[in-house]
């Protein structure tokens, strides 16, 4: 194979799509392809695609249908379909596009390099899916998107039944990996730089269960908050069956745990989340939120609700616009309802009609935003550390603004004016200004600057020579006196 055949990785869905998506890179250039510069065509394209909502068959099929010419005209190009649409589709994909030489599901990753020689050898179109996971996909090379911030899987798969969720039957029964593996990657990537991850799984609370110890998850953060280098520990998406006492404890008391909580919960109505088969009520759900707000007063929390579930009636759903005002989310992620084949609410009695789900969704976005809003004004003339990202934010030429996230993981540009300009994976102190629903803004200029072997690190992958940085490099006059108590810095699956 000649080493010039370039790729590209196309990611729909959830962030364990994405983490798979850094998985497929790392195997690709493993076996010698290299990534396609921007805005060229690549020799390979692989598309990872998502199955839970309604126009996921469309998305995908529509972007085959647009890649059909250009493969034409290239007849050396190869194009792969993975992912959960893979899983449920497998030969259907071929049979409506046959110009697809690749399709594997969510259990075979790693047999991409493989299937695509198989095709180009044979000249015909390679299906695998594989029933059963092959190799947990934090043990296959990866091409991580960020130097600072990293995923890392701690289970794949999920035990749960929801009846509007097409996810279990295509990611397979939970499995969890050893906690010794998930805290030896960890070691392994604040060894490279990385400050920040985020620990992944369908169900990630529900941890443990597979080898017998309910409190694993607990444990797993408590051990985390000992790794030295490790700044900030976030995870996605916790079920609120699975939300136990001992997990708010060990958020609360383990330092690098981020104050940010993103917990689905999909209806506020608890006969709708019996239709659901989401076993807990509104009750249970509040409770939940009532303690970890007693427990970290300054924690963001945000969640998953769909509206339009099939029998939610206008009572339903002003349950759920109850629950959205107790508690106070800083963002929700709203879907209204669509049918997925295969689940069974899609052969549900009472499916409600599209423009009455569109009518109660508007009323819910527009409850959430003033909310959000009014929670984010809170924030006005605080001081909050940032670690500087990158690709969330365009630059402003005349604030020269970045962007950076907050503790809580809110999205805040901020100016840097005459200063030392950061690099993502670098801190920051900055005051907030300015409050709109879905982000900060802080223009009164950078307050402490904290150079960090994250930003050493994203040097290193631009090729700019690394000098190790000091701990800390302050810009302006530190404040006087006892700080003031800190409020909700805050934050942004796969649903559980």
């Amino acid at each position: 194979m000649s080493q010039s055949r370039t790729y590209q990785v196309r990611t729909y869905g959830c962030q364990m799509n994405v983490h798979d998506s850094e998985r497929l890179s790392g195997l690709l250039e493993d076996a010698g392809y290299a990534r396609a510069a921007e805005d060229t065509a690549a020799d390979i394209v692989v598309f990872n695609t998502c199955a839970v909502r309604e126009n996921a068959d469309n998305r995908l099929y529509g972007n085959l249908g647009h890649l059909r010419p250009v493969k034409d005209a290239n007849p050396g190009m190869q194009i792969a379909v993975g992912g959960c649409l893979a899983q449920k589709d497998r030969g259907e994909i071929v049979r409506r596009a046959p110009w697809v030489d690749v399709v594997f599901g969510t259990h075979n990753i790693g047999s991409l390099p493989t299937l695509l020689e198989r095709a180009r050898v044979q000249r015909e179109a390679q299906v695998e899916i594989a029933e059963a996971l092959e190799h947990f996909p934090s043990t296959l090379p990866s091409r991580r998107e960020s130097a600072y911030a990293a995923w890392v899987s701690i289970s794949v798969g999920c035990n749960n039944t929801c009846t509007f969720c097409i996810v279990p039957a295509l990611r397979g029964k939970e499995k969890d990996r050893r906690p010794g593996d998930v805290l030896a990657e960890v070691r392994a990537l604040v060894e490279e730089g990385v400050t920040e991850v985020t620990l992944l799984g369908q169900n990630v609370n529900a941890y443990g269960s597979e080898f017998g110890d309910r409190q694993a998850f607990s444990k797993l953060l408590r051990a985390c908050g000992e790794i030295e280098g490790l700044e900030r520990v976030r995870f996605t998406s916790p079920h609120p069956r699975d939300f136990t006492d001992d997990v708010i404890e060990a958020m609360a008391q383990t330092p690098n745990v981020m104050p940010q909580l993103h917990m689905p919960l999909q209806s506020g109505s608890s006969k709708v989340l019996k239709d659901m088969r989401r076993s807990y009520r509104q009750e249970r759900f509040l409770g939940i939120v009532e303690k970890v707000r007693a427990a970290m007063p300054q924690a963001a929390i945000t969640t998953d609700i769909i509206v339009g579930f099939p029998g939610e009636t206008e009572e339903d759903f002003e349950q759920t616009l109850h629950v959205v005002r107790e508690s106070r989310f800083a963002m929700a992620f709203t879907f209204q309802y669509s049918k997925r084949p295969g689940t069974p609410a899609a052969t549900m009695d009472d499916q409600v009609p599209p423009e009455v789900v569109k009518e109660r969704y508007q009323r819910l976005v527009a409850l959430q935003d003033q909310i959000s809003w009014e929670e984010n004004q809170k924030l006005i003339g605080r001081e909050v550390e940032l670690m500087v990202s990158e690709g969330e934010g365009k630059k402003d030429g005349e604030h020269r603004r970045l962007s950076g996230r907050a503790p809580d993981n809110r999205l805040v540009h901020f100016a840097v004016g005459d200063s030392e300009e950061p690099r993502p994976g670098d801190m920051v102190t900055v005051e907030v200004t300015y409050a709109a629903p879905h982000h900060l803004v802080a223009d009164s200029g950078i307050r402490n600057l904290r150079r960090t072997r994250a930003g050493d690190a994203w040097d290193a992958r631009q090729g700019k020579p690394v000098q190790v940085s000091k701990p800390d490099v302050l810009l302006g006059m530190p404040k006087i006196g006892v700080p003031e108590e800190q409020p909700a810095p805050v934050g942004g699956c796969c649903d559980a």
